[in-house]
């Protein structure tokens, strides 16, 4: 018996999208793989939250568990110690790395498993999201507007299949749109691989009259709120 029966999908799901090749091309952390690669240590960490694990040390319970073992069809995985130094090397340039490496094998799948009518048009959400923490001295971590200790991670997502395609965390006190145009472009180069058209869409705070011009020479629509100041009211 298993108590997390859809990890052998989980991890079929990995293997047969080519996701696992694209961690380990597209992420360089390891000086040697022996025996883990790059891939073995980011799924490792995934499926021990897919499992319901909230701590690294909940990991060695899935690696003395032989089922679940088989499941992932595994003689061994990382074990906490060495998880928890694989993390501390991890790098933000690395996340960035690991997101693109995600996003690689996207634009396939929407072909698969997207009609033609369902890739008319790619509807990209953009937004900050407070979270809070619990934490008294991580590194970044400000006062946030809701008055919460925190960070304000920005969220670019896909509505059309509810897929967070880029998540870039910033310190709580940071407004919802900074650093949101690099970000915005990547997803919109990403979509348009295999969707027709883009249009962006968010709230006020994302109005960046700077970028309207360019976006729709691109063909780029977005669709944003305005704050109704005195004088464009008038």
């Amino acid at each position: 018996a298993i108590d997390c029966g859809a990890i052998g999908a989980f991890h079929m799901l990995a293997q047969k999208t080519g996701l696992i090749e694209a961690i380990d091309e597209k992420v360089e952390v390891l000086k040697n793989h022996a025996p883990y690669h790059e891939s073995d240590h980011i799924l490792n960490l995934a499926y021990n939250t897919l499992t319901g694990g909230t701590c690294l040390d909940d990991i060695e319970l899935r690696r003395n568990d032989a089922t679940y073992m088989d499941a992932l069809g595994a003689e061994r995985i990382p074990d906490p110690t060495t998880a928890g130094d694989f993390t501390r090397r991890f790098g933000e340039a690395d996340v960035t790395a690991l997101m693109e490496a995600t996003n690689s094998v996207r634009p396939k799948l929407w072909k698969r498993g997207l009609s033609k009518r369902e890739r008319r048009e790619a509807v990209i959400d953009v937004d900050g999201t407070v979270a809070p923490t619990t934490g008294e001295c991580k590194e970044g971590m400000e006062y946030s507007y809701t008055g919460v200790w925190g960070y304000h991670p920005l969220l670019v997502s896909l509505a059309n299949t509810q897929e967070a395609l880029y998540l870039v965390n910033r310190p709580g006190n940071r407004p919802s749109h900074e650093g949101a145009v690099e970000w915005m472009d990547r997803a919109a180069a990403l979509t348009l691989e295999s969707f027709a058209s883009v249009c962006f869409r968010g709230d006020t705070d994302f109005s960046l009259t700077g970028e309207f011009d360019g976006w729709t020479d691109r063909g780029i629509k977005f669709v944003f709120g305005m704050d109704a100041r005195s004088i464009l009211v008038e």
